[in-house]
């Protein structure tokens, strides 16, 4: 489990991070989503102990990370932007991190670079943005860490190329129990993945919750009433978190399970009543705004 407590950040008169908590459950993808300059990199850099928080605490399965090599043993880090040495081929740096990790496997490496049809002899310079992303990913899941910190892993990943990675992590976590932490600026990108995601804007956490259990309590449901007033009935007892007309059609956003909104409704006799499949996207506008930010505005 990852522990982050009270962090904070400063970079001269930047707040970077203020005061962020969040826990990170093992077994399970955690997706940090923000905009750029939200925090997420400078919390990833904090969580995998390249820098040093101003403030709090970041534990990794009970130890501190900042300068502990133990609890650094657990994780690999994969930057936004890749890094290699210079004149490097693959091969190079698999052995380099073969030094660092114990566990690294060259087999698997060597047979991974196969399948995703790279050369472990070609200088990495020649390399494309994307291939160089893969080489990464494929270096983190060859170190066998615990856990694996992705910073806009996907980000020049073409989409063939993004179900694989996606796949190769799924086999990770059921094999050995990898934990991948994912950030990224695009909802998008880790509603297929992720299990639990957290919201991060202007250095501070908005909201960090399961996946599953948003989607189970919140619900759209489109109707249309026979009368007017029926809609009254309908929603007077709904914690409504969005609402719209038009016409005579409203949409509605509300707190609940399906079952019990579209029961209210029910109870007014509509014309016509149906749930609507809710997107990630659309989850976390819905509880923003409740918050009092308009999550449009912070990420798309």
């Amino acid at each position: 489990m990852i522990e982050v407590k009270q962090i904070s950040k400063k970079f001269d008169d930047i707040q970077a991070l203020n005061q962020v908590s969040v826990t990170i459950q093992e077994g399970s993808v955690f997706g940090l989503v923000g905009t750029n300059g939200a925090g997420k990199s400078t919390l990833m850099r904090i969580i995998s102990g390249v820098l040093k928080a101003d403030g709090g605490a970041v534990e990794i399965d009970g130890n501190p990370v900042f300068e502990n090599l133990k609890a650094k043993e657990l994780i690999f880090y994969i930057s936004d932007e890749c890094y290699f040495f210079p004149s490097a081929t693959p091969r190079d740096m698999a052995q380099y991190y073969r030094s660092v990790y114990p566990q690294f496997d060259m087999e698997r490496f060597a047979k991974l670079m196969k399948q995703f049809g790279l050369d472990e002899k070609r200088k990495i310079k020649t390399f494309s943005k994307g291939m160089k992303k893969q080489l990464s990913i494929l270096l983190g899941i060859c170190a066998n860490t615990k856990y694996l910190f992705c910073d806009e892993t996907f980000d020049g990943l073409d989409p063939v190329m993004r179900q694989a990675v996606k796949s190769l992590f799924a086999q990770e976590m059921t094999q050995r129990g990898m934990t991948p932490v994912i950030a990224s600026h695009n909802l998008r990108e880790l509603e297929d993945i992720c299990e639990y995601v957290g919201l991060l804007h202007r250095g501070g956490i908005l909201l960090a919750k399961d996946l599953e259990e948003m989607k189970f309590h919140i619900h759209k449901i489109q109707c249309v009433f026979r009368n007017e007033g029926d809609e009254e009935k309908a929603f007077s007892e709904m914690e409504i978190l969005q609402k719209e007309k038009r016409g005579s059609l409203y949409t509605i956003t509300a707190r609940g399970t399906r079952e019990s909104i579209l029961e209210q409704v029910q109870s007014a006799d509509p014309l016509f009543a149906e749930v609507l499949p809710l997107s990630l996207e659309e989850i976390f506008i819905s509880e923003t705004e409740v918050a009092g930010y308009d999550v449009k505005k912070l990420i798309f």
